[in-house]
């Protein structure tokens, strides 16, 4: 018995330097297992398609005000929600939805993905591996990763904004646009305001990845919990989708003209040339941050739901696969 006291306490030590030997918690949630890149693929595209469902009516009216020189104010925009619903019914508060579902399920997928593998490579070449990125790499992850999506799937966006301003009888299907397009303005139509696109999103996704990777690793740090609970994600994400949307909106209004010009009988070629048009027509608050209080309404609630069901659903696929659930 005394001998089976003496082994207990002589390994006492050992516990308890493996007690001080674990990481702290701001390192923890980059310790942990990581999902594959399918599932980094699929939890995107499911994120991406339930966040953009949730605030397409929103979305499209956005799109309606930015492609017009009519002033937009909250009781513009309701007043046009509601004339929609009552000449078109319900379900016109989404048209052009399947085209954003075509165009953000693979682009949610694309960017998710390459966010977490930018991650890897930035951490591995910074000698970060395994530990929260610094600021700068951290910034570097998201751009890059927004910048990979929206090269791969921008035609896909040209066709969802010419399918959320048009009426029904124009464009009957995805298919439609792209053959319209195609023989009509002719196939650099489909990556006309890629520039503005690609300038937008570079701030914009650097942002918004930013934002929310920096505040779940305060969180970590204040709290020593590993994961936020899934309001707390909803909060970071909107934050992040708040400051990345209101740092590269006048690219978006920009992006929007361009890819519209050919449906609303403007002329807009380059981005300064569109740009010094909005300016002198409408001015610079009206013009090229038209709609911005709409964005600040829709999106922080799709980026909050887009990062929080992507962080939930990944969570959840990585439990699975702990549990060798696939592979019975």
């Amino acid at each position: 018995m005394a001998h089976r006291v003496n082994d207990h306490q002589s390994r006492l030590p050992v516990a308890q330097a493996t007690v001080l030997a674990l990481p702290p918690p701001s390192q923890a949630e980059d310790l942990r297992p990581r999902g594959t890149a399918l599932d980094s693929l699929l939890c995107g595209a499911f994120a991406g398609a339930v966040a953009k469902t949730v605030i397409a009516p929103l979305d499209r009216t956005k799109i309606i005000f930015q492609v017009s020189s009519n002033r937009f104010s909250a009781k513009e925009a309701f007043r046009l929600i509601y004339c929609t619903y009552m000449k078109d019914g319900l379900l016109s508060l989404w048209r052009g939805n399947s085209a954003t579902m075509v165009r953000v399920m693979p682009y949610a997928a694309i960017q998710f993905c390459s966010h977490e593998q930018y991650k890897k490579q930035l951490g591995s070449y910074y000698g970060y591996q395994g530990k929260a990125l610094p600021p700068f790499p951290r910034l570097l992850a998201g751009s890059l990763a927004g910048t990979t999506a929206a090269m791969l799937t921008y035609p896909l966006d040209m066709v969802r904004a010419r399918m959320a301003v048009t009426a029904k009888e124009m464009y009957s299907n995805i298919m439609h646009v792209f053959v319209r397009i195609s023989q009509e303005e002719g196939v650099r139509t489909l990556y006309r305001g890629f520039t503005p696109t690609i300038l937008g999103v570079i701030p914009y996704a650097g942002i918004t990845f930013f934002t929310y990777e920096t505040l779940k690793k305060l969180h970590t740090e204040k709290t020593r919990r590993s994961q936020p609970y899934p309001h707390e994600r909803l909060a970071f994400g909107a934050c992040a989708g708040l400051i990345g949307q209101s740092a590269s909106y006048p690219l978006d209004v920009v992006r929007r003209r361009m890819q519209t010009a050919g449906v609303t009988g403007s002329s807009y070629v380059t981005i300064l040339g569109t740009m010094r048009a909005i300016v002198l027509q409408e001015g610079v608050i009206r013009g090229l941050y038209k709609g911005l209080s709409m964005n600040w309404l829709k999106g922080p609630i799709a980026v909050g739901v887009s990062f929080t069901t992507f962080d939930v659903t990944q969570s959840l696929l990585l439990k699975l696969h702990q549990t060798n659930y696939f592979t019975h």
